[in-house]
């Protein structure tokens, strides 16, 4: 390709001065670029300088402006709207409820030998919920010597189906009333879910036919009355239990319940009355967020941080231990306790360590979602029951009326409004309003346009192609065509002479 560019120069002539010099004048008095013709056509001196004087300064600006402009682009600015949407209808949000101290039934319901292992049983959860709830466990203590006797003589034993079977559970008794919208609920109505907590319940979850509904009145919603029963489940503050009530977390029908900071409480002999607001965050990806709109999850439906969260820690679970935690999503042989023990633990040691997990920005494992719903809530509480309702529910329940103040909890949760609230991250300047604004500073200091920018290349490009023609073919020609100096022989003794 060289040699036939080479060879296609060589043929063109090179056009005399005075054509170059016509160009030259030409393109500056028909140029659309402001000032260049008062130079040229100027007959007065004076004003040509003012006009060179004028055009350069011009110029100047011209430079400064863009170049700022550029600068402040490609920082990524950043502006935040809110927005207030009023609508007929929203959507019910999910909500899940657990035991507060409900990690599992009381030893005193079992025989002596399962009470005797119950602390060593209380221990292996502390392992086990560990990868949902990252917690200091000694390895040097009784509990851990303990569990290690446990896990070789048990080596049948399965802490899933102990916990599901034993944890808290949610039928009749437990949940006493239920209304959404004042339609009857129930148990039914409800998905079991394993969190830190153990056994918890979720109302409104995706895939039930709540989930589709939408609120139209606001003030009313969801209303639960629950029986924690206290002395059926482990309440010695020894073994961590020292709250007595629920705690429960709202979010999005479609994201997995994270308690860890987030989660609400509402302990017994209490009426919680819980009001929601929905509020929709975008955040813009990188670089001017640090969103990723390329981010899927493999088991949820839709992304989210805490469900990213759990895919990593199943992800390197998986590669080093060969097995998956039940509490983790995925598909691959369940992880027993000794697995547990001696390998799982480590793990997501090595992973907080080494920071292999990470939130927030986009170059982290789990980027922060392009779109998220949210769900602050306003919570007010009042003695629950008083005494006329205390007498009704002891006489209705054929329970004592202090044992209806430390097991009973009532639970409103309820629209403020009718609306959303909608943060939006935008960017400061698109690349249409970069364009308008250079184009602008063009037309306010040169008179410029796109057509004047052309202009400019085809008058370079014209030059550049003569000088090809000068310096690269027609000089080295001329250098060769040029005759040879002729060398003399001469004596050193006659370089003086004339």
């Amino acid at each position: 390709l060289l040699e036939e560019i080479k060879l296609y120069l060589s043929k063109r002539t090179l056009p005399p001065h005075t054509d170059r010099r016509k160009l030259d004048h030409d393109f500056a008095i028909s140029t659309s670029f402001h000032g260049v013709h008062n130079i040229v056509r100027n007959p007065s001196r004076i004003r040509k300088v003012v006009w060179l004087l004028v055009v350069l300064g011009s110029i100047s600006l011209l430079v400064w402006q863009v170049y700022s402009r550029l600068v402040n682009y490609f920082r990524w600015p950043t502006t935040t709207s809110m927005e207030v949407q009023y609508v007929e209808r929203i959507e019910f949000p999910a909500v899940t409820f657990c035991n507060l101290n409900s990690a599992f039934i009381s030893a005193n319901r079992f025989q002596a030998e399962a009470a005797a292992t119950f602390s060593v049983i209380f221990f292996l959860w502390n392992i086990v919920s560990k990868v949902l709830h990252l917690q200091e466990i000694s390895t040097n203590s009784t509990g851990s010597k303990e569990a290690i006797d446990f896990l070789a003589s048990e080596r049948n034993f399965s802490i899933t189906e102990f916990v599901k079977e034993n944890g808290f559970y949610l039928n009749s008794s437990t949940l006493l009333e239920c209304e959404f919208f004042g339609k009857p609920c129930g148990p039914e109505d409800f998905a079991h879910v394993f969190t830190e907590y153990g056994n918890c319940f979720t109302f409104n979850h995706g895939e039930t036919i709540q989930a589709k509904e939408k609120v139209s009145v606001s003030g009313r919603g969801l209303h639960l009355l629950f029986n924690v029963k206290q002395e059926e489940f482990t309440d010695d503050p020894t073994l961590g239990f020292v709250d007595a009530g629920i705690t429960f977390v709202i979010h999005s029908p479609m994201k997995v319940p994270q308690f860890d900071g987030l989660g609400l409480s509402s302990p017994v002999g209490m009426h919680t009355r819980v009001t929601i607001r929905q509020v929709k965050t975008v955040h813009q990806e990188y670089p001017w967020g640090e969103c990723n709109p390329h981010m899927k999850l493999q088991n949820f439906r839709t992304y989210s941080t805490s469900g990213c969260l759990q895919e990593c820690k199943a992800w390197h679970i998986k590669k080093q231990c060969g097995c998956l935690p039940f509490l983790l999503p995925g598909n691959g042989i369940e992880c027993d306790l000794q697995k547990f023990y001696n390998c799982v633990s480590p793990i997501l040691d090595h992973i907080e360590v080494k920071g292999l997990c990470t939130v927030g920005t986009h170059n982290s494992s789990c980027p922060v979602p392009c779109e998220e719903t949210e769900y602050p809530a306003s919570i007010s509480y009042s003695t629950f029951p008083s005494q006329k309702a205390l007498k009704y529910l002891s006489k209705k329940l054929n329970q004592s009326q202090q044992y209806i103040r430390e097991n009973l909890v009532n639970i409103e949760i309820n629209y403020s409004d009718l609306n959303y609230k909608i943060t939006q991250q935008q960017k400061a300047v698109s690349v249409s309003e970069l364009l308008a604004d250079l184009g602008g500073q063009l037309g306010l200091f040169c008179g410029a346009s796109v057509i004047t920018i052309i202009e400019i290349i085809e008058y370079i490009f014209t030059n550049f192609y003569w000088i090809c023609i000068l310096f690269l073919l027609k000089i080295p020609e001329m250098v060769q065509g040029a005759p040879a100096p002729q060398n003399h022989l001469v004596n050193k003794d006659s370089i003086e002479v004339c």
